[in-house]
């Protein structure tokens, strides 16, 4: 998007008009619905979160400053996004575990359906795509971040830097942990499966 017309649009979002709110879905909800999906890899999840994401957007146009890209904005809410609901999913389902060690009912967790679904991997076997999905899970935050912003939504190193507001050097160290520690957690997996 141009800059001239990212100003357009800004103008127009700030105006409220239907056509403004349209364009920008119909730029962006593909992206961030797989943005989302490379975090949660639960398809009714991601459409919440996508959802949501455009809300916040909406919501809070007028407190856009401007310093960054508009879609640059627009990822960072995504990434918040994202990891308050991983946040939130690990923190109940602590809580779960406990109630469940007590002796307490535990709410009925949903269940995870394909995790394999996300459109940005093309994995023949559908068991490997979950093996990889939950080990990209488990690696630190900022890590996982990174990793699925540019290895699976294919976002370069500058647009990574700038919707985690890092510097590219930084990014490209998580990249590399998270790599070293995909490698790591996959090696030893299969060593035990075999």
């Amino acid at each position: 998007m141009t800059k001239k017309l990212e100003q357009e649009i800004l103008a127009d979002l700030l105006a409220k008009k239907e056509s403004a709110y349209q364009y920008l879905i119909d730029q962006y909800q593909q992206k961030v619905l797989n943005t989302c999906l490379g975090f949660v890899p639960n398809l009714q999840d991601a459409e919440d979160l996508c959802q949501d994401t455009f809300v916040e957007v909406f919501r809070s146009i007028h407190a856009f400053k401007g310093n960054a890209a508009l879609s640059t904005w627009i990822f960072q809410i995504t990434t918040r996004k994202c990891l308050a609901f991983i946040r939130y999913r690990k923190r109940h389902k602590r809580k779960a575990f406990f109630q469940s060690l007590v002796g307490l009912d535990a709410p009925e967790s949903r269940a995870i359906s394909d995790k394999s679904f996300h459109p940005g991997i093309a994995l023949e076997d559908k068991e490997r795509g979950e093996i990889l999905f939950e080990k990209i899970a488990l690696l630190p935050e900022k890590q996982q971040t990174a990793f699925v912003l540019n290895r699976i939504e294919g976002f370069e190193i500058t647009e990574v830097a700038d919707i985690m507001q890092l510097k590219r050097g930084t990014v490209d160290v998580l990249l590399n942990r998270a790599k070293k520690n995909l490698r790591q957690s996959l090696e030893q997996y299969y060593r035990n499966i075999a």
